[in-house]
Order: C-alpha cells, then sequence, then structure tokens
C-alpha cells in the first residue's frame, strides 16, 4: 500500500520550532518524588531554551505561576516558553501529545488517541491536552485534526526519507486497537503519516517498561542509513537474548537506499532498581534531537560517558549535553517520553 502523496513527518533531525512538555505535579505519581523529578526538567527545559522554545502544559493557573517561578530559578529566557492549562494524569508529552506532519505542506497536529499504553493508567486528562492547547493557540496556525486510533509517539520513529520503524509489541497490542491487523494498521500509517514502508521488530523489550516496547527505548534513526540499538554485552543479564535478537533483526533491514544499516550498539549502564526491588528501564536509545544539539539521559552510571561520546559520533555537528534522567525511569520513562518536538513552521 503507498503512502499518501503530498503527506510528510518530518524525522527527529528537521529544524524545529520547539518542544512541548507537560510539566509534573503533586496529584499524579510523582508526588512523592516531585522535587527529584522538578529538578530533571529545570535542566531539560533550561537545556532546550538554549536551542529552541517551550511549550509547557500546566495543571492550572497555581500550577502555571510555579512552573513560570521554576523556569525563572532555570535560567530560562521568558521569550523562550509559553505556559498553558490543560489538566493532566501524568508528564509523558512524548505519548500524550501530537504527532506532526506537513499535508501538501501545510502544517497539522494529529491528535491520536491516547490509552494509557493499552489501557494501563488512568488517561482522561493527558488525552485532552492536545486538543486544548490547540484552542489556546499554542501551537500557531497548525490545523488539528482528531484520529480515532491509538498511537504513541514513542512507538514510531521515522528516517524522513519514507521508513517508519516500531515493534510488533506494542502496535499490535489487542488493547490498543482491537480488530486492526498488522496489515490495517499498515494502511493507517501510510494514509495518514506519509510513510512508504514499515520495518517491525519482533524482538526486543526492557524490564520495567509498561509501554510494550517502544521503539524510542530499543532504537533510533540517527540518519537515514545509521540506526542506534540497545545492546547487552552481559550473558548472564535477563535482556540478553532478546536484545541480540534484535539486533539481529536490525542486521537483516535494508536501508531506504537498498543498503545495510549502519549500526552503532548502545552502552549497557548497570542495572538500575526502585525501592522495591522492580528493575528500571534505564536506556540511552531515550534521547531527544533538538536545534543543533542531543539531549542524552544519563543515569549516575560509569557507562554514562561512553554513551555521550557514542552518540557524538552519530551526531557531528551537534552538541551532546547529558541530562541527569534517574527519577524519570522511577515511573518507566526516560527523556525522550517527556518531550515532544514541535517541527518549525508549527
Amino acid at each position: 500500500m503507498s503512502s499518501t502523496p503530498n503527506v510528510y513527518l518530518p524525522p527527529e533531525w528537521a529544524p524545529q520550532r520547539g518542544v512541548l512538555i507537560t510539566w509534573p505535579h503533586d496529584h499524579s505519581d510523582w508526588e512523592e518524588n516531585l522535587p527529584a523529578v522538578e529538578d530533571v526538567f529545570r535542566e531539560l527545559a533550561g537545556q532546550i531554551s538554549r536551542f529552541e522554545d517551550l511549550v509547557v502544559t500546566c495543571r492550572d493557573e497555581k500550577h502555571r505561576r510555579h512552573i513560570r517561578n521554576q523556569l525563572v530559578i532555570g535560567g530560562v529566557d521568558p521569550t523562550r516558553f509559553s505556559l498553558h492549562i490543560a489538566r493532566s494524569n501524568d508528564c509523558w508529552a512524548r505519548d500524550h501529545g501530537p504527532i506532526s506532519v506537513f499535508d501538501q505542506d501545510k502544517p497539522w497536529l494529529l491528535n491520536f488517541v491516547f490509552n494509557g499504553w493499552g489501557n494501563k493508567y488512568k488517561s482522561d486528562l493527558d488525552n485532552q491536552i492536545t486538543s486544548m492547547l490547540h484552542a489556546q493557540g499554542a501551537f500557531g496556525d497548525a490545523g488539528l485534526r482528531s484520529i480515532d486510533f491509538v498511537l504513541e509517539g514513542g512507538s514510531i520513529d521515522v528516517d524522513g526519507e519514507g521508513t517508519l520503524l516500531t515493534t510488533e509489541h506494542c502496535l499490535l497490542s489487542p488493547k490498543r486497537n482491537p480488530g486492526f491487523s498488522k496489515e490495517k494498521i499498515e494502511h493507517r500509517l501510510k494514509t495518514l503519516l506519509g510513510v512508504e514502508r514499515i520495518l517491525w521488530l519482533t524482538a526486543g523489550h526492557l524490564a520495567g517498561d509498561d509501554t510494550d516496547s517502544h521503539i524510542d527505548t530499543l532504537a533510533r534513526f540517527c540518519s537515514p542509513d545509521t540506526i542506534v540499538h540497545v545492546s547487552c554485552d552481559d550473558p548472564d543479564d535477563e535482556h540478553y537474548a532478546g536484545l541480540l535478537a534484535m539486533q539481529r533483526e536490525l542486521q537483516a533491514l535494508q536501508s531506504y537506499s537498498g543498503r545495510p544499516y549502519h549500526l552503532v550498539p548502545l552502552p549497557w549502564p548497570r542495572p538500575k532498581f526502585a525501592a522495591d526491588g522492580r528493575r528500571l528501564p534505564a536506556s540511552y536509545a531515550n534521547f531527544l534531537i533538538i536545534n543543533n544539539a542531543v539531549l542524552v539521559p544519563t543515569y549516575n552510571d560509569p557507562t554514562d560517558a561512553s554513551a555521550l561520546t557514542c552518540l557524538l559520533k552519530c551526531f557531528p555537528g551537534r552538541q551532546i549535553i547529558g541530562i541527569p534522567s534517574l527519577p524519570l525511569i522511577t515511573q518507566g520513562g526516560s527523556l525522550h517520553c517527556v518531550t515532544m518536538q514541535l517541527p518549525a513552521r508549527i
């Protein structure tokens, strides 16, 4: 099935207007760890604002005043951010935020259904954020299309040349789009996103990940012919067999030009655990590409430095900036999960 003519989903490295974030609050699972996660958000906001704008979702007017103060403390230029009110269940903007496409060169926000990763968590408020922010003018003149289909931004990655990378475990989950076959899902993605082919991974999963193997925790495009991927070098680790199988799947794929991908394995951090003993999904693949920089989650781990060096080679000409992200993974996500880029002209 061919893609829809003139529809284009930009890759993450395309020029951006800004980044959408939903600030955490004490009416969510962050209540007991809010100071630590706000430290991450201040650092994240400060680094993003060096290169582009911020669009921030605030829970209410009191929360907006608090966030403005947090941004001032973080040294963020007031001309670099806008604050908008919409109640939220949580802070994972990658999955409740809009996916931005261009249709005949006009920008559109695709507002897919967000159902809490297959009805695992409450999402009624998060599912309304994009439409509420659009009504407040947060996205400029971009149009809004509400799509009756469950899709999370973290579940897909594109190369800008017509290829989309995803996982079967996530997109074929019966609690997302029941009754949709793989072929029907492919048809919808090609039609809505303008992609020409979809590469499906069947292997790969991180313990502690509630998303059913989002691709942005496992493997990412750095360019149309380069993919970085999580790689476990410890045969005794529970991830070893699955990630080795995923690597072999990636080795069998061909790029848009018909050649094997240049594959770059990412370092494997030491296991991280929650206070109750649960293993946490620490992944260096959960980086955010912005204008002239790449923001990379770090985990107070000996492999942090080698992860930054690895990505420096993948993104020549961009600054590689580490963001301490241990507090984020206590709730199952990381840096990319709490952000959604907005392309230039949005």
